[in-house]
């Protein structure tokens, strides 16, 4: 029984072990601010926490226009193994875009030659050329451009995108061609993990081999020559995308004094020859203007933080101990937080057992930011961990398991059935002994 009982609670403990490890994870937050933006969803997140600070309707479906090329990329460039490669300009594939309205690079003065990869991925990042993105499509799709836009929803799934759905690969508009800001956040955080990705986007005049002029960026924002008004010196990258049906869309970055940001929009208000301002730069720029300034990376709790106290048991004089967190918790707040606007909720079994040791989770935290308005928000999960070691007393735990017996559910049928039996047999042996008592005055009876 012994045995039995103690291999239950070492499975018990690990199992509980398995279940009860998390990370750190910063939490989706949209901070107050000022700025009015006219694009219909947006998001803006701090690039080196991974972190949402401002969000608007995140979620909702809208039309990618020419962001799709950040898909685009990434699929031609994880299946191109050399940026050197020469790839033909096919006629027909540039044909394809007759008609269409499409915004073009050079690529149509190269057909029937062959232009380098590295060329080709300029010409559809910088001046948005839906012609180099056909051209690529094709020679990764091996002739197929449907085939690779099967693999540009592949792509997207694997990223965890929950509403995006490709049906080409330049962003020409099509009803079933759509994805949302925190799709399109998912996407460019991979793509920037990608060799040349930023450095590409980042590009405002590029030469394509054999040709006498340069093309240019659309992104404004980037510009110091070409931007005008909208030029902002902290942006960089990413790509811009235009439609009626879309309307304005941008994905963009910004960085200086230690933090960086990654800023969504889609669908500023965009009609061709009526209404053709560039909400989109103004809305990041105000936004990059306002989380820069206004927000800022802190420690909020460290690994000597006392979180909470709990009991313990079969621990050798001492009751409770103290938990803090795995690893210390940084986050983007308000620059002008204080201290009592942090709240800390911890989630651990009433009492803990011991041994407990100070890298092994025993329960979690869930840190909250309170804005002026009383509304909580969530800042992050930790983990939390014992302060010290606590080393298990064997004579407490013996006592322990003797104790766990006495109260078992099995103990207490034997010992029923036990008592069961004694009493059965203490009313046998009555009974027996009351025949015994009988026979013998028959016998005596007869005797006479």
């Amino acid at each position: 029984m012994k045995k039995i009982l103690l291999t239950a609670l070492s499975l018990l403990c690990a199992l509980s072990a398995v279940f009860s490890v998390s990370v750190v994870s910063a939490g989706a937050l949209t901070y107050k601010n000022d700025v009015q933006t006219k694009s219909k969803s947006i998001i803006l997140v701090n690039t080196d926490l991974d972190q949402v600070v401002f969000e608007k309707d995140a979620d909702e479906k809208r039309y990618p226009a020419s962001t799709t090329k950040i898909m685009t990329f990434i699929v031609a460039f994880e299946h191109i193994d050399d940026l050197e490669t020469r790839i033909p300009i096919k006629k027909e594939v540039i044909d394809k875009l007759r008609g269409t309205g499409s915004s073009m690079s050079t690529i149509e003065d190269h057909v029937g030659d062959k232009i380098k990869a590295i060329d080709l991925l300029y010409s559809m990042m910088v001046p948005s050329g839906n012609d180099a993105a056909m051209v690529l499509a094709d020679y990764v799709g091996g002739g197929d451009i449907d085939k690779f836009v099967e693999m540009m929803n592949e792509k997207a799934q694997e990223l965890g995108c929950k509403n995006t759905h490709y049906m080409n690969p330049d962003g020409l508009h099509h009803k079933e061609h759509y994805t949302t800001a925190r799709d399109m956040y998912l996407i460019t955080r991979h793509a920037m993990t990608l060799d040349r990705f930023s450095e590409i986007t980042d590009t405002t005049e590029y030469t394509v081999e054999g040709d006498e002029y340069p093309i240019y960026t659309t992104n404004y924002l980037i510009d110091p020559v070409r931007g005008g008004d909208y030029y902002y010196m902290y942006a960089h990258g990413v790509k811009t995308g235009t439609t009626d049906e879309a309307g304005r869309c941008l994905v963009t970055t910004a960085s200086a004094d230690g933090n960086s940001y990654m800023a969504v929009l889609l669908g500023a208000p965009y009609k061709e020859g009526e209404l053709e301002e560039y909400y989109t730069f103004e809305d990041a720029a105000a936004l990059f203007r306002w989380a820069l300034v206004k927000l800022d990376k802190k420690t909020v709790k460290t690994t000597s933080t006392p979180i909470c106290e709990v009991k313990v048991k079969l621990a050798w004089g001492r009751d409770k101990i103290t938990l803090v967190p795995e690893k210390n918790l940084t986050a983007v707040l308000p620059a002008d937080i204080e201290d009592k606007d942090i709240l800390v909720e911890s989630e651990v079994e009433e009492e803990l057992t011991a041994p407990l040791y100070t890298d092994e989770p025993v329960g979690k935290a869930a840190v909250y930011y309170v804005d002026s308005d009383g509304v909580k928000q969530q800042i992050a999960t930790v983990n939390l961990v014992p302060a010290e070691q606590v080393d298990r007393s064997g004579i407490l735990a013996v006592l322990d398991v003797v104790g766990t017996i006495f109260h078992s559910y099995w103990f207490i049928v034997v010992i029923g059935l036990i008592i069961l039996i004694m009493i059965i047999y203490v009313i046998a042996a009555k009974l027996h002994r009351k025949r015994v008592r009988a026979r013998k005055k028959v016998k005596r009876y007869r005797n006479f």
